[in-house]
C-alpha cells in the first residue's frame, strides 16, 4: 500500500532514533517523537523517549507546541488517526517537518522498537468498537418488542459511516473524556514544560 508523503513506518522511526543515541541529541536534526493519545493509553505502552501530549491539548495550544518544537517531529498514536489530526493541526499554524507513524505504537512494537509497558488498559478503538457493537445489538434486540429501538442501531451505523469517510469519530472523543482513559492528565503548562525546547533555534 503506497503511504502518503507525511507517513513514515515503524522500521524508519525505529532507524531515525537509534541514530539518534548514537549521535549528540542536541542537534538540530534530532527526532522528537510525541505522542497524542490520552495520558492512559500512553501509560499503557509508549515509545522510549517520547512525549505525551493528548490530541486536546495539542489542538488548543498548537501555537505553543510549534514554537517548541523542533523541525522533525514523528507524531504517534494507536493507528495513525489521531496522530494524523494533530499532524493537521499543526499544519494550519505553520509548522512542518511533521511525520505521521503508520500503524501507531503496536506497529513500532510489531517491528521490534523499544517500548515501555505499564498499566494495560483498552486502546480508544477498541472501547468504540465495544460501545459501538453493544449499541447495535441492544437497539436490534429490543426492536422486537419495541420497533423504534431499531432507530439506535441506525444511529450507530450511521455515526460509523461518518467516523469512516471524514476520520473524525464523535465516538471516540466522548470516551476518551471519561475519567478512566484521561487518567492523571496533567495541565497544558506541565506538558509544554516536559517538552524539548527548540533545536533548531
Amino acid at each position: 500500500m503506497t503511504q502518503a508523503n507525511h507517513q513514515v513506518d515503524a522500521p524508519t522511526v525505529a532507524g531515525w532514533l537509534a541514530a539518534d543515541d548514537r549521535c549528540d541529541t542536541d542537534r538540530g536534526d534530532a527526532v522528537t517523537v510525541v505522542d497524542v493519545r490520552t495520558p492512559a493509553e500512553f501509560e499503557s505502552a509508549h515509545i522510549r523517549g517520547s512525549y505525551n501530549v493528548p490530541l486536546r491539548l495539542l489542538g488548543e495550544h498548537a501555537g505553543q507546541l510549534r514554537d517548541r518544537l523542533g523541525h522533525r517531529v514523528v507524531l504517534v498514536c494507536q493507528s495513525g488517526v489521531r496522530a494524523d489530526e494533530a499532524r493537521k493541526r499543526l499544519t494550519a499554524v505553520g509548522m512542518d517537518g511533521l511525520h505521521v507513524l503508520d500503524g501507531g505504537v503496536p506497529a513500532y512494537a510489531a517491528a521490534g522498537g523499544d517500548v515501555v509497558y505499564g498499566r494495560q488498559r483498552w486502546s480508544i478503538e477498541r472501547q468504540v468498537r465495544l460501545v459501538a457493537g453493544l449499541l447495535v445489538l441492544l437497539g436490534t434486540l429490543t426492536s422486537l418488542v419495541v420497533p423504534w429501538m431499531l432507530a439506535l442501531a441506525v444511529f450507530v451505523g450511521a455515526g460509523l459511516t461518518f467516523a469512516g469517510l471524514t476520520d473524525n469519530c464523535m465516538m471516540g472523543r466522548l470516551l476518551a473524556r471519561l475519567p478512566y482513559n484521561r487518567g492523571d492528565e496533567p495541565s497544558a503548562e506541565k506538558v509544554l514544560d516536559r517538552l524539548p525546547s527548540n533545536r533548531a533555534a
